[in-house]
């Protein structure tokens, strides 16, 4: 492997950005083999030792990342695309590979975690971890309670029972309606198949939520790692529901 520079490597680890790795090596506070390491200096990932206050990094490879997305429509949830298109790997770019927790389809945007963590991930998109996703739909036209009603009736999707799904009208007008769909199963393009059984048409769908992740003011294509506590969080979450 080609050497780096150390606070690059260091940034790679999460431990700290580059810029504060860059205080803390000309502080002294890293060490490369056992010998304090200066500014600008180069190491060899495979081979090199990197202690930081006296305690060994973890290397990027045994990181376990998990990263919030903003998935702009148009995009797949794939990690490659046999047809060219481009995924969500094009737009995730961190040095170490991680993988969409379920899925968006193409024409849907939002909320898409990702992450290296296989347990987690697992337990997520297990039905059994009843992990709430919440989605706002825009569709055309103004819809009417009678319609709401028959969204929230859809107890099958060809010939397949699903779990109850919330509906919530956020505001409609003659043009179109927001609603909010609670989903606790998720199925492949389970609201777009209920709003077709039903004869409604959706314009746009966004996921807001996935459990106590919020998307929040996050523009299409940005991306971030969970703070610590909306990890601590989630990961409470799929213990409380997997432990029912």
């Amino acid at each position: 492997m080609e050497s780096v520079k150390l606070q690059k490597y260091v940034a790679e680890c999460g431990l700290m950005s580059r810029r504060a790795a860059e205080k803390e090596i000309e502080a002294g506070n890293f060490a490369v083999n056992g010998i304090t390491a200066s500014l600008g200096m180069r190491i060899d990932p495979e081979n090199d030792a990197v202690t930081y206050k006296g305690k060994s990094l973890t290397p990027p490879s045994q990181r376990k990342v998990y990263i919030m997305l903003n998935k702009p429509k148009g995009v797949v949830t794939t990690m490659n695309d046999e047809k060219g298109r481009k995924s969500v790997a094009d737009i995730v770019d961190i040095g170490i590979r991680v993988y969409p927790v379920g899925r968006l389809d193409l024409n849907s945007e939002g909320l898409l975690l990702m992450t290296n963590d296989g347990e987690l991930a697992n337990a997520i998109a297990h039905p059994s971890g009843e992990i709430k996703k919440v989605y706002a739909v825009t569709l055309k036209g103004k819809v009417e309670n009678e319609e709401l009603d028959r969204l929230r009736a859809v107890k099958m999707l060809d010939g397949e029972k699903i779990t109850p799904v919330g509906v919530e009208l956020v505001s409609r007008n003659e043009q179109s309606s927001v609603v909010k769909f609670t989903l606790s199963e998720g199925k492949n393009r389970e609201i777009r198949r209920i709003c077709e059984t039903v004869g409604v048409y959706i314009t746009k769908l966004k996921r807001i939520s996935l459990g106590p992740l919020r998307i929040g003011d996050m523009k299409p294509g940005e991306y971030r790692e969970l703070t610590a506590s909306e990890l601590k969080a989630l990961k409470a979450a799929v213990s409380k529901n997997t432990k029912r």
